[in-house]
């Protein structure tokens, strides 16, 4: 939580001002975009589009999602990473956070010698970065606190922070400056609800409808204060009192969240307070913007349109710690269709063995998950997952199934 005396919108401007912070490329957009493009994308995922997002090989016919993989932030994010490393070529260089959720990308920055701000019993230790060093703001943001660090020491900051999470927080500053609190359908610990809520000066953090439909109930019929607290603990600004400071509520979302559920969460809460104060008051009480992200929403559409084919299997590939990719797997599950978290080529282990991460669970290995003969297989990956990887576990599969057809 900021300080309620301090002034974030006119901390972000002074710090827009300041030349020791940068937010646009340096000049080197072209080398860097024939380096990733060498490093990240994929002629087969070239070619399955142009097949109208279909191929067959053998025992085996892939359907890919016709919305996957990077999306515009996260390559900005990554290219502005790569121009970094090219325009400071002997400085230091950190960035606070992955840069994005997938550990490929994240590995390849470190083999440029970008370094990652070490977590030490839960907090970001600092003390690594001096005034001479540059240090990388991740496409998810970073908080106000860290970004008053930085520019209290003087380095060189790099900001990459996607233009829909700069949105989400604009929307935080709306509520602010009317004193109603942000309700944030999101995840507490994850890194861009943390900026997020850094921005209020009351905040309560809401996974889900579940949480939410609580949170409706406690304004319309009052509770237990001390059984609300403990339920959301950890997920609310300091000093945050439900009897006081859900009379006025703001809708607020981490932008990987499902789409659908941000919008019932708000309309939820809309029909809350009309109920609670009525029409004429409802804009005293309420206040709700459009900051559902456009690639967020295209893959979680092409998604939900990938399931309606008849599948046997379904591989959505990202970092386990991928709130859009975790996401993307929910769609596959509610249609009962067997499916496969994995994050690169290394999780399969042959034909028999797939190291993946069920839903809300632990990572597992997980016996005969490829079936025999003639296979249809849905493919799709979250927006921090280049094409390289996701060629990688479609021309294993296709590897695997070929083996077994010559031992049959």
């Amino acid at each position: 939580m900021s300080d309620p005396n301090f002034n974030t919108k006119a901390f972000k401007r002074s710090l827009h001002e300041s030349a020791n912070y940068h937010r646009k490329g340096f000049g080197h957009q072209a080398e860097v975009t024939e380096e990733i493009n060498l490093e990240y994308q994929s002629s087969l995922i070239q070619e399955i589009r142009q097949s109208n997002y279909q191929l067959q090989r053998g025992d085996v016919t892939i359907h890919l999602a016709e919305a996957f993989g990077f999306c515009w932030g996260v390559e900005r994010a990554v290219a502005m990473a790569y121009e970094t490393r090219k325009h400071f070529p002997k400085e230091r260089i950190w960035i606070t956070n992955e840069i994005i959720h997938n550990p490929s990308v994240n590995q390849r920055l470190q083999e440029m010698n970008v370094g990652f701000i070490e977590v030490i019993e839960g907090k970001k230790d600092f003390s690594v970065v001096n005034s001479k060093d540059v240090v990388i703001l991740p496409a998810f943001g970073a908080s106000v606190s860290e970004m008053q660090l930085l520019n209290d020491l003087g380095c060189t900051m790099v900001d990459t922070t996607c233009p829909w999470v700069s949105k989400v927080w604009n929307s935080v500053e709306r509520h602010k400056k009317k004193d109603f609190t942000s309700i944030i359908h999101g995840k507490y610990k994850h890194e861009e609800t943390v900026a997020t809520s850094s921005f209020a000066n009351t905040y309560l953090v809401v996974l889900n409808l579940e949480e939410a439909n609580y949170v409706s109930n406690y304004i319309l019929n009052g509770g237990n204060k001390e059984d609300f607290l403990a339920k959301f603990k950890k997920a609310y600004s300091e000093g945050f009192d439900p009897d006081v400071n859900l009379e006025r509520v703001g809708i607020a979302n981490q932008t990987t969240m499902l789409k659908t559920e941000t919008e019932t969460i708000g309309k939820l809460f809309e029909n809350t307070m009309l109920q609670k104060y009525g029409p004429t008051e409802l804009n005293e009480h309420f206040m709700s913007f459009n900051t559902i992200c456009d690639a967020t929403q295209e893959r979680q559409d092409a998604m939900l349109e990938l399931v309606k084919k008849d599948l046997d299997l379904m591989m959505v590939i990202g970092g386990f710690n991928s709130s859009n990719t975790t996401h993307l797997q929910e769609i596959a599950i509610e249609k009962d269709i067997p499916s496969y978290h994995i994050d690169s080529v290394d999780r399969i282990i042959s034909g028999k063995r797939v190291k993946h991460k069920p839903l809300n669970k632990e990572i597992e290995v997980k016996e005969n998950w490829l079936p025999d003969g003639e296979i249809v297989v849905g493919i799709t990956s979250g927006a921090s997952t280049p094409d390289k990887v996701v060629e990688d576990i479609i021309e294993k599969i296709f590897q695997l199934k070929a083996k077994t057809a010559v031992k049959v």
